[in-house]
């Protein structure tokens, strides 16, 4: 095992112009295609057969949550509202930009990563819940443990851990939760007009063919991101050959230039991946998988890893009820 040292031989690292004028007008447009297939697809539903209307829908849906991920970084401005602005329509409904914002920035105090208690998006549990959730909930987080459950049960499992935590929150008094539901509910309550009565789309087709789609696709992103390891750097995932999954997870499956390096850019990932490939392995212990055809053959239908933290084996620690990551989901 190398030292994560290597981080240090990368040279060349993207040195875009941090000017408070640069506007990064790859993202612009990409913004720009995603809103406007999300107008095409809901606005033209009737003449897309079903089976196509969920592979398109969730796309989009996966898309935009791969676009709030890059804009909640940093991008494509150096203005912060604006940056909001741009990922916060609630087109998903279920999520909440402002919540997976400060979920997602907690994410990355990468000494934390994988800990059920301090990374909201961890898939581990504390030793305490897992003897606490009983035998149908062990056997629901072990299945969501596979790639398989992950993509079936897994947009269940994720929305009822995250409506079950806010709805704790808002209960408790927590008044600024309560701020951002009703915000985000007036944004859904605009997108439901478009779909529903400018569009005549059944709120079912809506719900199945871009909410479920769309979070399950992110899901398969999420699934292989990070697993326990000694060092942090080693907790971060490569998935490797997956151009069209690249383009639609930003290439945030070479996840570990993005721990690394957040700043870079969705569109500079690649070639900066490439140019210290080497290095990137050498830093994540050669956690490297061949596409997501290679992390299929690995967990289809079996575990990614052992639902108890190594570092949380003994009852005695209590862990927060967490959502399920988009980025993981909430995760990735």
């Amino acid at each position: 095992m190398k030292s994560p040292r290597a981080r240090d031989e990368m040279t060349g690292s993207p040195n875009r112009s941090r000017s408070r004028w640069r506007i990064e007008w790859p993202t612009v447009a990409l913004a720009l295609t995603i809103y406007g297939l999300w107008l095409a697809f809901t606005f033209y539903w009737a003449q897309i057969p079903y089976p196509i209307l969920f592979l398109a829908g969730g796309w989009v849906i996966a898309w935009q949550g791969s676009l709030q991920h890059e804009v909640l970084h940093g991008h494509p401005t150096r203005f912060r509202r604006v940056n909001d602005l741009v990922g916060w329509p609630p087109i998903s409904l279920w999520l909440p930009y402002r919540i997976y914002k400060q979920s997602h920035l907690q994410h990355h105090h990468d000494e934390w990563l994988t800990d059920p208690i301090e990374d909201p998006e961890s898939y581990y549990l504390t030793g305490t819940r897992w003897e606490r959730t009983g035998a149908i909930g062990r056997l629901l987080v072990r299945a969501n443990n596979t790639l398989a459950g992950r993509l079936i049960l897994g947009p269940l499992v994720a929305l009822a851990a995250f409506f079950t935590a806010e709805a704790a929150l808002i209960l408790g008094g927590d008044r600024q939760r309560l701020k951002t539901w009703i915000a985000h509910l007036i944004g859904c309550a605009g997108v439901l007009f478009w779909v529903l009565a400018v569009c005549e789309m059944p709120l079912w087709i809506y719900l199945t063919a871009f909410v479920y789609s769309g979070i399950a696709l992110s899901r398969l992103r999420s699934f292989a991101e990070h697993r326990y390891a000694g060092t942090k750097e080693e907790r971060t995932a490569i998935v490797e050959n997956t151009p069209l999954f690249g383009l639609l997870f930003l290439h945030n499956n070479l996840h570990i230039v993005h721990h690394s390096w957040p700043q870079v850019p969705w569109y500079d990932i690649p070639t900066f991946y490439r140019t210290h490939r080497q290095a990137f392995i050498s830093l994540n212990g050669g956690l490297v998988y061949r596409g997501y055809a290679d992390v299929a053959r690995r967990y289809l239908f079996r575990s990614h890893h052992e639902p108890v933290h190594p570092q949380h084996v003994a009852p005695g620690t209590v862990e927060p009820v967490r959502v399920d990551g988009q980025d993981q989901a909430i995760a990735g």
